[in-house]
């Protein structure tokens, strides 16, 4: 399975096209397409093991979503609830976004085509920062006493963590 991500920047005026076009991309090129709001990851690995995790739940059957683009939000946000999944997408107006392209063939055709919908490629917005923390925090549900614990440095591994917990509370 080939795995694509792309981040930067997006002004979305219109949500049901942007996401009409992603879908429309991912069909043309057999593939899936997953937007996701680069403000509430820990970087790349973050995204990459969420994705991973997602393609192997489809694999055995463990799935919860009925496409692997929304499973991959489902890790990402460390949750089995589709509603709160869904939080991790991306709105109207300004965005830091990350792209996920995932299939047996065609992403780097559909890579080409999502980088032209970005306002600016920027791959730092995938980068882990104390400016993303009070966020991050709230929407993992990261508690004062973890931190205590691990230490404010730790908190992308403590986000692993929950990624990776989805599958034992299932």
């Amino acid at each position: 399975m080939n795995i694509q991500i792309i981040s930067g920047t997006i002004n979305i005026t219109d949500l049901p096209e942007f996401l009409k076009q992603l879908a429309d991309i991912g069909q043309r090129h057999n593939i899936t397409v997953q937007a996701v709001n680069a403000d509430l990851l820990t970087g790349s690995r973050h995204l990459m093991f969420a994705v991973e995790k997602a393609i192997r739940s489809f694999g055995l059957g463990r799935n919860i979503a009925n496409n692997l683009g929304m499973e991959i939000m489902l890790y990402a946000a460390g949750t089995r609830q589709i509603e709160r999944g869904l939080n991790l997408g991306v709105k109207k107006g300004e965005n830091r976004i990350a792209l996920v392209l995932v299939g047996e063939n065609g992403t780097d055709e559909g890579l080409v085509h999502v980088e032209g919908l970005l306002d600016t490629v920027d791959h730092t917005v995938l980068d882990y920062s104390d400016a993303m923390k009070a966020e991050i925090l709230e929407f993992f549900n990261i508690t004062p006493d973890e931190l205590d614990a691990v230490g404010e440095v730790n908190i992308p591994e403590l986000v692993l963590e929950r990624v990776a917990l989805v599958d034992v509370i299932k």
